[in-house]
């Protein structure tokens, strides 16, 4: 029973801090959700910080699995597609932390540099999809494009929401936006590509285009 009220109080947060931003939502605010006295939340939880970095861990471990690459093959365009699709789908259940970024990083320092860390891990991810693909030919670009790329497609996908947010005048963002989002980062390696690769990545991309 202790064990599912942690699990109901982390499932609420989230739903909590997705669809109101985590600055606004208090542990008060979580314990009246679920129905429960304030003095039972901090029985599972130190305080909201805590919760927060719960759920970073969750979002940590499915993020670095959604940055796994083809081991035992080199990579293909498919790949870079699944990729993606699968970062975006982790951003979007984790959107909070995207929306509040800055400000939740400002107040926790262990979170900051667990995050920096993550961010490192995906430059590589990406560098390492990309020298694959030049390896394998569907790819044309030096080591310093590669890498510039690389750092292009984590500085748009980290920033996407925040800056499609301002852009439209909006806070809460839609399933068009990240599906907008993985156009944009597909299309930042489309002039890297050789002309059949170039128009079968367009053909992928279509599908989440506006």
């Amino acid at each position: 029973m202790a064990r599912r009220t942690r699990e109901r109080i982390l499932e609420i947060a989230l739903v909590m801090f997705n669809s109101q931003g985590e600055p606004n939502v208090t542990t008060n605010h979580i314990a009246d959700e679920l129905e429960i006295s304030p003095g039972n939340l901090y029985y599972h939880f130190r305080n909201k910080d805590d919760i927060v970095e719960q759920l970073f861990a969750a979002y940590e471990t499915r993020m670095d699995q959604a940055l796994l690459v083809p081991e035992e093959r080199l990579p293909t365009l498919e790949d870079i597609w699944m990729q993606l699709h699968r970062v975006f789908e982790c951003m979007w259940d984790f959107r909070f932390l995207y929306r509040d970024l800055v400000d939740i990083l400002s107040r926790n320092r262990k979170l900051k540099l667990h995050f920096g860390r993550m961010l490192n891990r995906a430059a590589s991810s990406a560098s390492e999809v990309l020298k694959g693909l030049a390896q394998a030919e569907i790819l044309r670009a030096t080591a310093d494009e590669i890498r510039a790329s690389a750092e292009n497609v984590l500085l748009l996908t980290t920033f996407w929401l925040n800056f499609n947010a301002v852009r439209n005048s909006r806070v809460d963002p839609s399933q068009e936006d990240l599906n907008q989002g993985i156009y944009q980062v597909m299309l930042l390696i489309a002039p890297f590509l050789r002309d059949a690769e170039r128009l079968h990545l367009n053909t992928l991309a279509q599908a989440y285009r506006r």
